[in-house]
């Protein structure tokens, strides 16, 4: 376990000590991590169609997958419902950027964009299973492009303009991140049982908190294909529910709609959170996607070490 947390720890670490001082480059490593993405879920699809019992595997994949999600969604709205009414974080309507540079619906349609991505490498896997060592290789390679997105991640937090004392000193953020970790592994603890699976791995599938491209990769090596295409579902549709639920929540229950985004209240639903919630939301949810990306890759390694 401990190599596995050096392994996948030492790129964020090393991504994170370079200073970036010129727009451009800062410009080229946020296009690598968004190209870094597609190349990881694409070369999962590919891993995918090597399944036995393909229809199968999928089948039983999307059944997981949503009793996970349900769960997991149900303890997540509790506790951070139940934070809402005690932070006394409100949005500010009066500062609200129109046009903010994303729309829900477009937001909505790049979460889409990356499951048809998916699926295209389920069709090219299954295009070229005559080819020996075509999912293994492609397994391998994802492996080797997710350690080099961990670099870019690195970078951007390091230089996303907000020095690590004060992340650990906003309380709102930090409040809203540890509810938003601990029930989503009571969430995963829960679902264990229905999925007829051990604790660690319950654990493990929870574990992402919204970061897909990670879980994805890391679930599928240690437990399979399967395991990996059920994590990377598990924590996309938190995302697509965040594009929705944000703009209906947030005047009232601004913890809520912010932390129901987990990792991602950092980068895909931040944009949505600035239009709907004001200027004054965007730090709370910058700092808690940032403790939680931090949080989520040592935890996954933990439990899928047990």
């Amino acid at each position: 376990m401990l190599t596995g947390l050096v392994i996948v720890l030492l790129p964020l670490v090393l991504g994170y000590l370079v200073p970036v001082r010129r727009a451009g480059l800062m410009a080229l490593i946020n296009r690598g991590v968004n190209a870094s993405v597609y190349v990881i879920l694409l070369l999962m699809g590919v891993s995918l169609a090597g399944l036995d019992d393909l229809a199968g595997q999928l089948s039983r994949m999307g059944g997981q997958a949503l009793v996970l999600f349900a769960v997991i969604s149900a303890c997540n709205l509790a506790g951070l419902w139940w934070l809402s009414g005690r932070l006394g974080l409100a949005a500010d309507p009066s500062r609200v950027v129109p046009g903010a540079p994303l729309s829900k619906l477009a937001a909505m349609a790049g979460s889409l964009a990356l499951v048809a991505v998916v699926v295209l490498g389920v069709g090219l896997g299954l295009a070229g299973r005559a080819l020996p060592g075509l999912h293994d290789g492609a397994e391998t390679l994802a492996e080797w492009v997710l350690y080099a997105l961990l670099v870019l991640i690195g970078c951007q937090l390091r230089n996303s303009g907000m020095p690590l004392r004060q992340i650990l000193l906003n309380r709102h953020g930090l409040a809203i991140a540890l509810v938003l970790a601990a029930t989503s592994l009571a969430g995963g603890l829960l679902a264990a049982p229905l999925l007829d699976l051990r604790a660690s791995e319950g654990l493990a599938l929870a574990a992402g908190f919204g970061w897909y491209s990670l879980s994805g990769i890391l679930v599928g090596d240690a437990l399979g294909p399967a395991m990996g295409g059920v994590a990377f579902f598990n924590d996309l549709a938190r995302e697509l529910l965040a594009f929705v639920l944000i703009p209906l929540v947030i005047r009232r229950h601004a913890a809520l709609a912010i932390g129901y985004g987990g990792a991602t209240s950092m980068d895909f639903t931040l944009p949505v959170i600035q239009q709907h919630g004001g200027v004054t939301c965007v730090p709370v949810a910058v700092v808690s996607g940032f403790i939680l990306s931090l949080l989520s890759p040592p935890l996954l390694l933990f439990f899928l070490s047990l």
